[in-house]
């Protein structure tokens, strides 16, 4: 006579088909109902190898929306149907954050202290400004910070980005680097006002501590080995009081410190250098704020997205 503590407990298999966002079989799977994403990514690359789990993502209709890992597809069973989208060869975040910032600070500092090979003949007899070499140290400053902070403070939702992007984001830092050593590091050039030069130098030193805090702060608000997503606010630091008025303060202060470089040098190229990042970082701004605003009902209306008040 069978005891109640007897209990079988029944798990349902489904058998799968595997499409691609084109629309062409890859062939079938077979899973537990209950299985999660990240299961069904295994699956697929045991299918097909050359779609290992970081090059795909998975959606449960052809034209829906791509499902996070950690996720359960509520019509696996009934659709019996998934689709993979191959995003392409892929590289780890922290790679390419690593070179991408490795070369600005060689490349700078190559322009700097090597100048004939960029200037010639300009350059025979000539020395650096005091201007410029205060300006090489801000910029040598900020890019081993950025490296040092990839390499022991940033904790990445996700693992890899498509290996496009290196050479991508390379060309765009690496290109201003060398825009922007030029013309700082010019035998002709001619340093700004030394109040400007002394405000500059302040706002750039101040937003540095200020980025770094707010990336301390979003460190500590994750969990390692988490992709836990919570309202961030600000903590004992006075730097992040900025979350009191935008929700990426990383990015303001990204932006005053190349605001303040440029005052510093007071030289065109690193204005457009701060132009371009205020751009780029302004629809990363606010595509963040709008995800913060879904994804939380109580996220604190007063907050813009990266400029207090106005953006």
């Amino acid at each position: 006579m069978p005891l109640y503590g007897d209990i079988n407990f029944i798990t349902i298999t489904v058998q799968i088909e595997v499409f691609t966002t084109s629309n062409k079989k890859l062939g079938n799977i077979t899973l537990d109902e209950n299985e999660k994403v990240k299961d069904i990514k295994k699956q697929i690359a045991a299918l097909c190898p050359k779609l290992y789990v970081d090059r795909q993502s998975i959606r449960s209709e052809l034209k829906g929306k791509d499902i996070k890992d950690d996720l359960i597809i509520p019509s696996l069973a009934a659709s019996k149907k998934v689709y993979v989208k191959d995003l392409g060869p892929q590289i780890g975040w922290s790679t390419v954050f690593v070179l991408e910032y490795a070369g600005p600070l060689v490349l700078y500092a190559l322009v700097s202290l090597r100048p004939w090979v960029f200037y010639g003949d300009a350059a025979q007899g000539t020395s650096l400004s005091t201007t410029a070499i205060i300006a090489l140290g801000c910029w040598s400053v900020h890019y081993l910070k950025r490296i040092l902070e990839t390499l022991f403070v940033h904790r990445f939702s996700h693992g890899t980005m498509p290996i496009r992007n290196l050479f991508k984001n390379c060309g765009y830092y690496w290109g201003f680097t060398v825009y922007v050593a030029y013309h700082v590091n010019h035998p002709l050039f001619t340093p700004p006002p030394i109040i400007m030069q002394i405000v500059g130098l302040a706002l750039f030193i101040v937003s540095e501590l200020g980025n770094l805090s707010i990336h301390m702060l979003l460190r500590d608000l994750r969990p390692p080995g988490s992709t836990v997503r919570k309202i961030p606010v600000p903590n004992a630091n006075p730097l992040t009081q900025l979350y009191n008025f935008v929700s990426c303060p990383n990015y303001t202060y990204e932006f005053y410190s190349w605001a303040g470089f440029t005052l510093l040098t007071s030289c065109v190229p690193a204005g457009l250098f701060a132009l371009a990042g205020l751009y780029q970082m302004t629809i990363w701004a606010l595509g963040k704020h709008k995800n913060y605003k879904k994804e939380f009902s109580n996220y604190p209306k007063r907050r813009k997205a990266i400029i207090p008040f106005i953006i």
